[in-house]
């Protein structure tokens, strides 16, 4: 019996491309959580329904969003985004461009820290 899919072909289709297509910062958070560096799998351009995700860890049902400038434009599309994602059981965090560049140790304390919590958690 086939598996169900978790999005449609086009979605699949543009997170492939996505994926060849990364950020300076995207490319700069892959390298340090990446291969379980921090304890959980996370997956780049990851697709959920029609929306791609920057980083997702399903095991921990956290996702990682990077922001840039286009994003001061597109608050209610970002949030119906969240609101989305949140209602399938995933917490959403999110990171300016320029935070990961210039602070990525901070941006990986928070990530680390949250990880934690979702481990204590006996809800999940």
């Amino acid at each position: 019996m086939p598996r169900p899919q978790r999005s449609n072909p086009n979605t699949r289709q543009n997170a492939i491309e996505l994926r060849r297509e990364s950020t300076p910062a995207e490319r700069k958070l892959w390298s340090r959580i990446r291969n379980d560096q921090l304890g959980f799998n996370f997956r780049r351009q990851h697709a959920i329904g029609n929306y791609i995700t920057d980083f997702c860890s399903p095991k921990a049902k956290l996702i990682i969003e990077l922001d840039g400038s286009q994003h001061l434009d597109q608050k209610e599309y970002d949030e119906a985004r969240t609101k989305y994602l949140e209602l399938r059981g995933y917490q959403v965090l999110r990171f300016w461009n320029h935070e990961v560049m210039n602070h990525i140790d901070e941006v990986l304390n928070v990530i680390w820290k949250v990880l934690r919590e979702e481990t204590r958690d006996p809800q999940r």
